[in-house]
């Protein structure tokens, strides 16, 4: 069966026309360890869709680990992207990614879907195993069982989303009876764009997902990944996160960063075009300026516009 997330407003938004679109991550002011912000992280949000960015990602961290280095954007995830829907108008609103083994998958469904609700359908979901090794004792999951504890989750929110009144069993519990799960999103399921690899096989990622997110790879091994995905997955979207720091010369060449590179925007639009060639769909981009407006803008100006 296919996966089936690919109507709503939000995956069409990121993947529906021809080409590479571009999304943020947030926190868009870089605050990492602490609260970001939230009137700047609002002004940076709408900014980012005024100047032409298709979507909006928000992390799923629900504990600061100061050894992995972040908190993600410290906000939970699902009254935050509320948050954001109500103060943008249409730009795509998605997860990178909501860490399933740590949720109760009934809890998912239902939070997700009103986030799908708010937005006028644009929550685009990408979920995850998991990669935070003392999260899982914190939260009383076995770590050796993700892969398991994920497969059973995704099942779980196609059921409750496609079904009325479903019965269900899992290591979460049991759904019978007089029991539904409200609401529903605005289309038969929301779209799930595993992560990484999830503990799972690319074939079943393919057949159970709408799409693939990874993290940044280098350029050649992305190109070979690329190629094997759409062997088994044919045209479902592949996106990556990649963190992008421009350089004040317009024609320095690349350094490499932390899962990505600074360098000049010359630089950069011939990267993202070569990776627009070898079929990437979205990249969620990380800026990592000072200046995070002006960076929004001349990327927006000087790449997006440009490709």
């Amino acid at each position: 069966m296919p996966a089936g997330g690919h109507e709503n407003a939000g995956y069409r938004r990121l993947f529906e026309r021809d080409g590479l679109t571009f999304g943020a991550g947030f926190p868009l002011t870089g605050a990492t360890r602490s609260s970001p912000p939230i009137e700047d992280e609002l002004h940076l949000a709408n900014h980012a869709e005024s100047v032409g960015f298709d979507g909006l990602w928000a992390r799923d961290v629900p504990t600061y680990w100061p050894t992995f280095g972040d908190a993600g954007q410290t906000f939970e995830t699902w009254p935050w992207l509320s948050h954001v829907a109500a103060h943008t108008d249409d730009i795509a609103l998605g997860t990178s990614s909501v860490v399933l083994t740590l949720r109760h998958p009934l809890h998912v469904a239902t939070s997700a879907a009103t986030v799908d609700r708010l937005s006028d359908g644009r929550l685009v979901l990408g979920v995850a195993s998991g990669d935070r090794d003392p999260e899982y004792p914190a939260f009383d999951v076995d770590r050796e069982e993700r892969g398991h504890l994920f497969r059973e989750s995704v099942e779980t929110l196609r059921a409750v989303w496609r079904e009325d009144f479903p019965e269900l069993e899992g290591q979460w519990g049991r759904l019978e009876g007089d029991l539904d799960v409200v609401p529903t999103p605005t289309t038969e399921t929301l779209p799930l764009l595993p992560t990484g690899h999830a503990r799972q096989s690319r074939e079943w990622i393919a057949e159970h997902g709408d799409g693939w997110l990874f993290y940044h790879l280098p350029e050649r091994t992305l190109e070979d990944y690329l190629v094997d995905w759409r062997e088994v997955a044919g045209e479902k979207p592949f996106a990556i996160a990649v963190r992008v720091e421009l350089a004040d010369d317009p024609t320095a060449g690349p350094e490499p960063l932390h899962l990505g590179f600074h360098a000049g925007v010359e630089w950069f639009r011939a990267y993202f075009a070569r990776l627009a060639d070898y079929g990437l769909d979205h990249a969620i981009i990380g800026l990592q300026n000072d200046d995070r407006e002006a960076a929004l803008s001349t990327f927006a100006d000087e790449i997006i516009g440009e490709l």
